[in-house]
């Protein structure tokens, strides 16, 4: 079976980690991949790099990165991908091509392979960020597939009423909490050997993306997070730099002026999947509206200030706090959950078990 696998950033290919490593492993597969979006990108780590050291075949490169985070640019980069897959489309042919989540570059390369009939399957389909404009590509991808692998039950019910169909819809569960099962995550003396990052003092996670349907609010958003920040003693803070998004430099900007003016903040551009989960995996809690707050802290568990919109309408867990872009509740928020412990809960995405599970469906689908 010969299946392509989209990637286009550092962010879906952690999560089809374990997926790439079984299809690779299995003969039945002859995997390729299709590398664009901020893979290619320098000011994003130029990750492409990371897939040629991981040994994957790669088919395509497309580098239609936006020129800007301006609308007019993300739109404009939108027509460019749509045409620069026309050829790939063209001139490679698979029995099924993967697509992962919710990016305008993700729905942009499968837009573009409909007049192709190419046969898609979406990872992470039905999840709802009210906060995003990736709402609407997310379930535009899911129109236009035909198997559809999902987190959560919840997801794969919402699947089927925005297709019309429960046909070909499965809860497979995360990848990403299989990934998590099989890590082997550094220590605190590892990571400070590899990042220059000392873990034993308390620290907190960031990462904060742009609110794309309100994007002319970021520079007031994040106004009030600088805020909080200044007023903040006691914890480092090391901030995992935001996607190539509408107004993402504004956040860029914010940030780098707030690591000027305080010596206990840290800015990553990119740790890699290892070097992030185990920042996780020490810290004492994460503060920003990133989807990984919801699947990868639900799975160690820690807490979670989740700020402002952006990731309105996913399933809440009782780790996550939902706290307003407003100094005074984020400083709050840190206050109320500095050093509890964390409520039990039961797991909501999956066993560890998504990539032998999509395996084993591919198999009884394409087997004849």
């Amino acid at each position: 079976m010969k299946i392509a696998v989209l990637t286009s950033s550092r962010a879906d290919y952690g999560i089809y980690q374990p997926l790439l490593k079984a299809l690779e492993a299995d003969p039945f597969f002859d995997l390729r991949l299709i590398v664009f979006g901020s893979h290619l990108a320098k000011n994003f780590g130029l990750t492409i790099n990371q897939i040629i050291n991981d040994g994957y075949i790669i088919d395509h490169k497309i580098d239609e990165m936006p020129a800007d985070d301006s609308p007019l640019g993300i739109s404009a980069s939108i027509g460019k991908t749509i045409k620069a897959f026309g050829q790939v489309w063209k001139s490679s042919s698979y029995d099924l091509v993967l697509a992962l989540g919710d990016r305008f570059e993700m729905f942009a390369a499968v837009v573009s392979g409909l007049p192709f009939n190419v046969r898609f399957a979406h990872i992470h389909g039905g999840e709802t960020t009210l906060g995003a404009i990736d709402d609407a590509f997310r379930h535009s991808i899911s129109l236009m597939s035909e198997y559809h692998f999902t987190s959560a039950e919840t997801y794969k019910n919402r699947v089927a009423q925005i297709i019309g169909k429960d046909q070909k819809i499965f809860n497979t569960g995360s990848l990403g909490i299989d990934f998590l099962s099989s890590l082997e995550l550094l220590s605190k003396e590892e990571f400070k050997i590899r990042y220059n990052i000392d873990l034993t003092r308390p620290f907190i996670l960031s990462t904060i993306h742009p609110e794309t349907v309100s994007f002319e609010r970021n520079a007031a958003y994040m106004d009030e997070f600088v805020k909080a920040m200044m007023m903040l003693d006691g914890y480092q803070i090391i901030v995992t730099m935001p996607n190539a998004d509408t107004s993402g430099m504004v956040i860029r900007e914010k940030l780098h002026s707030l690591s000027k003016e305080r010596d206990n903040v840290i800015l990553v551009e990119n740790f890699g999947s290892v070097g992030y989960l185990s920042c996780m995996k020490h810290c004492e809690m994460l503060i920003g509206n990133t989807s990984s707050g919801f699947y990868d802290a639900s799975f160690f568990p820690k807490w979670v200030i989740n700020l402002g919109d952006r990731q309105k309408g996913r399933i809440r867990t009782p780790n996550i706090l939902d706290v307003e872009f407003d100094a005074d509740d984020i400083t709050k928020a840190i206050e109320l959950i500095s050093g509890k412990p964390l409520p039990l809960f039961e797991p909501v995405y999956g066993d560890g078990h998504a990539a032998s599970k999509i395996i084993k469906i591919l198999k009884d689908e394409f087997s004849n």
